[in-house]
């Protein structure tokens, strides 16, 4: 059973959930399996289908993971907020604020999450070029976007988060990954919604972003 969306109700009311993911209801696995089997009808550089998705949801395993997220967000990594990043953010007061207490809602709940996907893509960037590195990303990019989208349209929700980063390797170690071979693209908590009235959320205005021949 999926919601009564317009694709572009779909497109534009897939948010980044954290505050609203239900705790208390288990996440079928037909329907996670359904979203993979839609994402990875997604297009792949060269159709080499390099992708995997993880998912976990055994009790002990998704204490471990979120003892690693938890950890892992505690290092502080990522880039600082630069001046264009802040002007951004201006367009739209207390967007970060919202951010931030849905991010300590998800710190403080992540062990109470019933579904963690971690997807994955088969080859490293470390030292890649810019081309080999936007085949890489290009070819998991879409196919996790597809596989939230259908998440969405089933009642689920998602948040795309980088945590796994700063203990990549560590995760890696958890979940049998070869880190050598294989790359943890992200960690997408999975759960139902609380509601699903979704709305389109404020963006920058189409005029700072559209460039039509030139910049």
């Amino acid at each position: 059973m999926t919601l009564d969306l317009t694709p572009d109700q779909l497109l534009s009311t897939t948010r980044a959930v954290r505050k609203r993911l239900d705790l208390t209801r288990p996440v079928p696995r037909e329907l996670i399996e359904e979203c993979v089997d839609l994402a990875t009808q997604a297009p792949t550089g060269r159709n080499r289908q390099r992708w995997h998705f993880l998912v976990v949801t055994e009790e002990q395993q998704r204490l471990a993971v979120a003892d690693i997220f938890r950890r892992a967000l505690n290092t502080g990594g990522g880039q600082p907020v630069n001046a264009g990043d802040l002007r951004r953010m201006n367009h739209h007061p207390g967007s970060m604020e919202r951010i931030y207490e849905g991010l300590q809602h998800l710190y403080a709940n992540v062990h109470r999450v019933p579904a963690f996907v971690i997807p994955a893509v088969e080859g490293r960037t470390e030292r890649a070029s810019v081309l080999d590195q936007s085949m890489t990303w290009g070819s998991i990019l879409p196919a996790v976007w597809s596989f939230m989208l259908a998440a969405r349209a089933r009642g689920l929700g998602t948040v795309w988060t980088t945590a796994q980063g700063p203990l990549e390797r560590e995760l890696a170690k958890v979940l049998g990954v070869p880190y050598d071979e294989v790359m943890l693209a992200a960690f997408i908590p999975l759960a139902f919604t609380i509601g699903t009235d979704f709305k389109p959320a404020p963006r920058v205005p189409r005029e700072e972003v559209l460039h039509w021949d030139r910049w």
